[in-house]
């Protein structure tokens, strides 16, 4: 799965979940990629954040963070 596609699908979970408070929207966004997401896909998600994070949303983006801690 290309960068590009999973910036889409971290963009649409974290779109999701953006009428909830942000403190709520990333942890629950985080929760989801924990659990949905395969270690590939996450580790790759991870990568792109380390590399600017080009395209994330502001709430996915933390949430990737989140990952990464």
């Amino acid at each position: 799965m290309s960068g590009d596609r999973l910036v889409v699908m971290a963009n649409q979970i974290a779109g999701f979940f953006a009428a909830y408070p942000e403190e709520s929207a990333v942890a629950s966004t985080a929760d989801h990629l924990k659990k949905f997401w395969d270690p590939v896909m996450r580790r790759r998600i991870r990568a792109h954040l380390e590399a600017g994070g080009e395209g994330l949303t502001p709430i996915a983006r933390k949430a990737v963070a989140v990952l990464a801690a």
